[in-house]
Formats: C-alpha cells, sequence, structure tokens
C-alpha cells in the first residue's frame, strides 16, 4: 500500500466542505488536528473526526487535538471538564512531589477521556519548555517549573496519564521553547545561550523523555546550533540535537507551518521541515489554499516514518496492556483532594 502523505492538516469549520472531502482524499494526509473552530458539541465533533478518516478511507488515521489545561484548551464547557494549566501541577510537585506527580497523571487521564470522548486518539501534551524569567507569555503558565528534573518528572506522568486511555502524547516544543523571548506566532525568536547551556538546561527535560513516541519541533533559531535556520527546517540542527544530543529517535512533527516564525511561501516551509529531517509537515488553521501548497511540497511518509509510527503505536498498546482500566468518577475524585479548584 502506498504510504499516506507526510502531513497532518486541520479544517475549516464544524463539518467537511465538499472541497475540503475531496482534496482529503486525493492528498490522502496522515492525519488531522482539530480547533475550536471544529467543536460545537460532543455529538458534532465526533462526526466530524468520523468524517475525516473517512476521507481518507482509513479508520486509525490519526486526529491530534491541542487540550493541555488552562488556556490551551479546545474543549470547553459543559460536558468538558476545566482543567489547570502546568504551573498548577508544577506548585503542588514544589510542595510535594509525589502528590505533584499523583495529580499530573490523573488530570491527563481526565483530559484522555475527555479527547477520547470525541475520537481524538493524540494530545499535543506535555509541555516540556522550562520555565524562565524571560519565558514570552506564550508559553508562560503552560510550562511546569524551572528545573529540568521537575518538568520531566511532572511531563513523564502526564505521558502516561494519556497513554492509561490509549492516548499518544506529544512532547512539545523540542529542544525547548523557555527561552523565547517573542511569541512564535508573529515572529522567529533567537536564543543566543551556549550549547552547553542548552544541553544542561532546555534539552534536560526532552533528553530524559527520549523514549516516548512523538515529538514536535518549536520554532526557534539557536545561534548556537544553526545561526541561519530555525531548528524546524535546519538539517544540522535536528541531527545534532533533537537526533543526536536529546536522542529523540520517534516520529517528529513541525510545528504549525502557518505561524509566521518561519517566514516564506507555505509550500517553502513544508518542504524545508521535511528536507531537514521532520517527519511530518503541520498545518492547523484550515485553508485550504494554504493546505494545497504544504501537500504540494510535502510528498509521502518516508518508510523510516512510517516505522515510527508503527512504533509508536506499539509503545501505546504495550503501555495500555500494563495499566488497569482507569476510571473517570475516581479519578475525578482523588484529583480534587490533590488539586481542589482543579478536581
Amino acid at each position: 500500500m502506498t504510504a499516506p502523505g507526510a502531513t497532518i492538516l486541520g479544517c475549516s469549520g464544524t463539518v467537511l466542505t465538499a472541497g475540503e472531502r475531496a482534496f482529503f482524499r486525493d492528498a490522502d494526509p496522515l492525519g488531522f488536528i482539530l480547533f475550536a473552530r471544529n467543536i460545537e458539541n460532543r455529538a458534532q465533533a465526533r462526526r466530524l473526526v468520523d468524517e475525516l478518516r473517512a476521507s481518507v478511507a482509513r479508520a486509525d488515521a490519526p486526529v491530534l487535538i491541542d487540550q493541555e489545561g488552562g488556556r490551551v484548551a479546545r474543549l470547553r464547557g459543559a460536558p468538558w471538564r476545566a482543567a489547570p494549566p502546568g504551573r498548577v501541577l508544577g506548585e503542588l510537585y514544589a510542595r510535594d512531589p509525589g502528590r505533584g506527580l499523583e495529580a499530573a497523571r490523573l488530570n491527563s487521564r481526565l483530559l484522555a477521556a475527555d479527547v477520547a470522548s470525541i475520537g481524538c486518539d493524540v494530545d499535543c501534551l506535555p509541555v516540556l519548555d522550562l520555565a524562565r524569567p524571560e519565558t514570552h507569555a506564550v508559553i508562560g503558565d503552560r510550562a511546569y517549573a524551572a528545573e529540568p528534573e521537575a518538568v520531566a518528572a511532572i511531563g513523564r506522568a502526564a505521558a502516561e496519564g494519556l497513554m492509561d486511555l490509549g492516548v499518544m502524547p506529544v512532547i512539545k516544543h523540542i529542544p525547548g521553547h523557555g527561552r523565547a523571548t517573542v511569541d512564535s506566532h508573529d515572529a522567529l525568536p533567537r536564543v543566543a545561550a551556549s550549547w552547553d547551556e542548552l544541553g544542561r538546561t532546555d534539552f534536560s527535560p526532552f533528553r530524559m523523555l527520549a523514549d516516548l513516541p512523538w515529538a514536535m519541533t518549536g520554532h526557534l533559531l539557536f545561534e548556537a546550533i544553526d545561526p541561519d535556520r530555525a531548528i524546524t527546517v535546519s538539517a544540522s540542527g535536528i541531527e545534532r540535537a533533537i537526533r543526536g544530543d536529546i536522542g529523540f529517535a520517534g516520529l517528529l512533527l513541525s510545528d504549525d507551518l502557518s505561524m509566521q516564525a518561519l517566514g516564506g511561501a507555505l509550500g517553502d516551509r513544508a518542504g524545508a521541515a521535511l528536507a531537514a529531517g521532520c517527519d511530518v509537515a503541520l498545518h492547523c488553521n484550515g485553508r485550504l489554499d494554504e493546505m494545497q501548497a504544504v501537500v504540494a511540497r510535502s510528498g509521502r511518509l518516508s518508510r523510516a516514518a512510517e516505522g515510527r509510527v508503527a512504533a509508536g503505536r506499539a509503545t501505546l498498546a504495550r503501555h495500555r496492556a500494563g495499566v488497569s482500566p482507569p476510571g473517570a468518577a475516581r479519578d475525578r475524585r482523588r484529583l480534587a483532594e490533590l488539586l481542589p479548584e482543579w478536581g
């Protein structure tokens, strides 16, 4: 069988248009991503997810969502639960590490239950960026903590909570977004820290979670890695920092190519990200003309990327086989004991 396209794409609204359906059939992206604009209620969102998978005739096509909690939550309002931002989990961990890790895992189980209720099977969580004094608000309270060991421990618990319910986690924004002082949605952040400093700090949580199956890049330029190109489009940067120093061997997604950090035409951004070593080009805003440009330059998943998709599915299956089925009501009661305002 032909490999699916090396893309993950959004759609414009709450139902597929005829044009989108035909485009997705021909483009055959690896999967899709949902945003708040795509969601009215649970039944509608589930129908849309089914439509998306039907458009590529693959019932296992991944469907992603950003359901972190706090400001970044695409599922809002009843029947979905308001979840805490990462900083809240980090603050509990600082007071009591055991309770902090338990809360992180329980919180992710509940996030996974909401995500799975509409058919999504990938949640773009955990955020492993370090909280620093200069960290831009685009990350802000999404970051768990300032210390790499704490971030890695909480991130591991959060990822395992998702996997307990069969939802794939995505570690982000590799190799670290905490030093960005501008919003990469609007402009390209430049980081002047040395290679040694980055290795001791920003890279460290990702290195400790490098065994997880999926990761998403950050659109940042690290002067010590590649002084000319953002990491997403830097072959030397991906090879040296992400695959090399960090040791991540799983499926590597670009961050959203419609963000303005990269500049240039959308097709060029996609081609450059894949040529640099990203496995999948992610495009989120649902604009058909932009998706056409991205797909035109993206081609099919490489054989290595196909292997990484399969390995991720196997990792998730092994994890679930060793976990007792969680109960949402029990998890919520216990989380309420640990974080009374967020149970």
